[in-house]
């Protein structure tokens, strides 16, 4: 079955796989180079024309061990970043990635935020999960565990696919609970993770679609690819194209990225691979008639 979200009453259909563009109006996230500081539109534009399907515009840096950010404060870095957006960029589909209810509601309200990006996956806020069904916007369900600041000292799992995919599978009827139609799950790779079961966590991507959702991975520079190759966020360019396209081999349909034209790429190249497979890679979740 084809997999869509609704954006703005059309459904955006994920048939192929979509790049999700990062823009971030903080001072401390873990890559510079993708602070947008006062030209958030510019670098808006620059990804629209570079082909992203989706931009992910982000007032709170998560990374671990990131100080916390006041609601007022959050806010006040994501309302002139998506004001000028939306004026320079009317028509783009705009994310925002906040786990909080009170600012998801104002995103919504006063920019026409389209989906919401929650990377505390409906624990960090108990009000997230009831206000984005009010809002009826699609809602990014990601696994995490603790706060920014803790995660990295809570890895201990029995099997790190199959809990993460059992917390999710609970979130997920949550979520239909409340009477949010669209949700999109994410692993949450580098989120309460080691290294090694970052790559555990890939390889078995492809099972998270027994939750009959779409498939977001975020794994662009992050430290499971800088980390074994010994080398800098800024440096980990290379290894985001070989991780995502990985990603796409085992069933990613939306993947997250610093740097969308090499994205772009990637997913164009993965289509010309999957349309002339002949079903013989069995990640390679549609035939070349399934989405024509």
């Amino acid at each position: 079955m084809e997999r869509s979200i609704e954006i703005r009453g059309r459904l955006l259909s994920l048939s192929r796989p979509k790049v999700m563009g990062i823009i971030n109006v903080t001072p401390d996230s873990f890559h510079a180079a993708s602070r947008a500081g006062d030209n958030a539109a510019g670098i808006a534009r620059r990804m629209l024309d570079d082909g992203a399907d989706i931009l992910d515009i982000g007032g709170y840096s998560t990374r671990p061990g990131a100080a916390p950010v006041s609601p007022d404060e959050e806010y006040d870095r994501l309302a002139p970043a998506l004001e000028s957006i939306r004026r320079d960029c009317p028509d783009a589909i705009l994310s925002v990635d906040t786990f909080r209810a009170d600012v998801a509601r104002k995103v919504v309200a006063n920019f026409g935020a389209d989906i919401i990006n929650d990377i505390g996956g409906g624990t960090l806020d108990p009000d997230i999960i009831p206000t984005v069904a009010e809002l009826q916007v699609p809602y990014v369900l990601m696994h995490t565990r603790g706060t920014p600041a803790t995660m990295q000292q809570l890895t201990q799992y029995d099997d790190v696919a199959a809990d993460v995919l059992s917390d999710l599978a609970f979130k997920v009827a949550d979520c239909r609970q409340a009477g949010i139609a669209d949700v999109i799950v994410d692993p949450g790779f580098g989120f309460a993770k080691t290294t090694d079961q970052n790559y555990r966590l890939l390889a078995a991507l492809d099972l998270f679609h027994s939750l009959n959702c779409p498939v977001l991975a975020g794994i662009s520079r992050k430290t499971m690819l800088w980390k074994p190759l010994d080398i800098t966020p800024a440096e980990a360019g290379d290894a985001t194209v070989a991780a995502d396209a990985f990603a796409l081999m085992l069933g990613a349909d939306i993947i997250r990225v610093h740097d969308v034209k090499p994205a772009v790429q990637t997913c164009r190249l993965f289509d010309l691979l999957r349309d002339n497979s002949d079903n013989i890679f069995p990640n390679l979740r549609y035939t070349t008639n399934a989405h024509d």
